[in-house]
């Protein structure tokens, strides 16, 4: 299929994608009937081969975005199902005796690496060779020298980073012995390929999605509900607000030279409002369809944006990946087991890996660099902080402070965010300049908004779904579940806000010119 250029109008990297005309959004008619189709089959098949058909289901969904690359997730299956089985044999083979287990140590020690070195290897050509080949490049170019560039061009495939990384969690979790070994190649490729999470997580770990594989699901109706209902949100998120939001993002982040001051804060502003619900939009769509058919799936985000610390928001952001990589890169590294500087330095290696797992691009480095760096300035600060709120007898849970320290957290985040959604790093110091060149709060109070590429109504429409969504995230924050109170409530007056929550997707979704759905942004990782 012809290839071409396209510019992501979600946080405006080029990336090559396969010209398609039918991909699988969950935004889109076809996953309207996708979904159905595959929840009454499940239901109606015997227990003992539904695995199977959620297994066809899920290479169909995947295959829609390009059918070549289904081998690909094959391979990184096969190799980590195998690893796995070699694995387990080496754990019976250590029970022998204590000559067995050295050499059965030794063996695993191989195949973990094996499966790392092939999964990684995959993963580095298709996402990271371009990168490594131009810096190379530049590195050389001082003196003289330059590689040639291949005569190829790599599609980066949907989703790698998240299935190769669950694939990867499988074997790590298998040689720990924290998983069995699944036996059964097809539970396996399903827990690799599950639909609902496949191409934007959660990263799901074997300890939790595999074991679910084989147990017997009942439709259970107020499950499906709460499902169906979470589901809607997730599509009120990315349809109302999101999408609607990146249109001034793009706006203005696409022109910024044009720029100076209050829009490039707006704009920062919504795009950090923009990428957690369109993220978060998706991972409550992938929970929601997942409970629909009885399987749960991780919490991936809790309200993070009224984090206090950096540390905090990390804990209620993409939980998914910052867990998989507590687990399987900072405990391993030493954690804070080998004393402080090697602990800020394992923290900030964390970071800048997380960042270049998002992207070939410098940009996502820096992005990761500074979340990193700004967790170890707030740890050698704390005795600081704690003995001057001491000092002057601030209670440290008052509403005041704790309102600071999520403002200054907010802060953070949102600088954080220039590198991250700047295509270059020339193009982030340069918006962080034009930020900062001109202090104008008046261009809000003239009407400087509604010339940012949004029209007066659709401005209004974005704050009163932002208000809803904040209102929404301070319940939620304050431990009440939303769904379950919901459930508790007269029927009359469920449905009418289960059709209010329709009828403003259905009117306000922003679907882009001539309806064409708008992917999520972290499907380019």
């Amino acid at each position: 299929m012809a290839k071409k250029k396209l510019y992501d109008s979600s946080v405006a990297k080029c990336v090559e994608i396969t010209e398609r005309a039918h991909i699988m959004l969950f935004n889109s008619f076809s996953f309207m009937v996708f979904f159905p189709i595959v929840v009454l089959l499940y239901f109606v098949l015997p227990h003992k081969i539904r695995y199977l058909w959620l297994l066809v289901a899920s290479y169909y969904f995947y295959m829609c975005w390009n059918p070549t690359y289904a081998l690909l997730m094959g391979v990184s299956t096969l190799i980590t199902y195998l690893s796995g089985l070699l694995i387990g044999r080496e754990n019976e083979v250590a029970l022998r005796g204590a000559e067995e287990a050295r050499g059965a140590k030794r063996r695993k020690h191989l195949w973990v690496f094996l499966s790392m070195f092939l999964n990684l290897g995959i993963l580095f050509f298709f996402k990271y060779f371009d990168f490594f080949i131009e810096n190379m490049n530049l590195a050389l170019a001082a003196n003289g020298v330059t590689l040639l560039r291949p005569e190829f061009d790599v599609i980066l495939p949907v989703g790698i980073s998240f299935y190769t990384f669950q694939a990867l969690s499988y074997t790590m979790d298998v040689y720990r012995g924290d998983i069995y070994t699944e036996k059964n190649p097809f539970k396996y490729a399903l827990f690799v390929s599950f639909f609902p999470q496949l191409v934007a997580g959660p990263i799901e770990r074997s300890k939790n999605l595999l074991v679910q594989i084989s147990v017997r699901h009942y439709f259970d109706y107020e499950r499906a509900k709460a499902g169906l209902l979470l589901m809607l949100w997730g599509l009120f998120m990315k349809l109302v607000i999101a999408d609607r939001a990146a249109v001034i993002v793009n706006f203005v982040y696409n022109d910024y030279d044009h720029y100076k001051g209050i829009p490039l804060i707006v704009a920062t502003l919504l795009f950090g409002l923009q990428i957690y619900c369109d993220f978060a939009s998706y991972s409550a769509l992938a929970i929601g369809s997942a409970q629909v058919m009885g399987f749960r799936l991780m919490d991936n985000f809790k309200q993070p944006y009224f984090s206090r610390s950096i540390a905090e928001f990390w804990r209620r952001w993409h939980i998914s990946l910052s867990t998989w990589f507590r687990d399987y890169l900072y405990i391993p590294l030493g954690g804070n087991r080998k004393g402080t500087f090697r602990k800020y330095l394992n923290i900030v290696i964390v970071f800048v890996v997380s960042g270049l797992w998002h992207g070939a691009n410098w940009t996502f480095v820096m992005w990761g660099l500074l979340h990193g760096l700004f967790q170890v300035i707030g740890q050698i600060t704390n005795p600081l902080k704690n003995k001057t709120t001491d000092f002057l007898g601030i209670d440290r849970e008052s509403f005041g402070y704790r309102f600071v320290q999520i403002l200054i957290t907010y802060c953070l985040a949102n600088f954080a965010w220039i590198f991250f959604r700047a295509p270059d790093i020339e193009s982030a110091f340069g918006i962080i300049e034009n930020m900062t060149a001109l202090w104008n709060p008046w261009y809000v109070t003239y009407g400087g908004l509604y010339r940012l590429g949004l029209p007066n109504e659709e401005v209004f429409v974005l704050l009163f779904a932002i208000a809803i969504l904040f209102i929404a995230s301070v319940i939620q924050y304050r431990g009440v579940c939303i769904r379950e109170w919901f459930g508790k409530q007269f029927f009359v007056f469920r449905w009418i806000a289960v059709l209010a929550l329709i009828f403003s997707i259905i009117l306000f979704g922003v679907y882009g010119p001539g309806y064409s759905e708008s992917e999520f942004i972290y499907f380019q990782f």
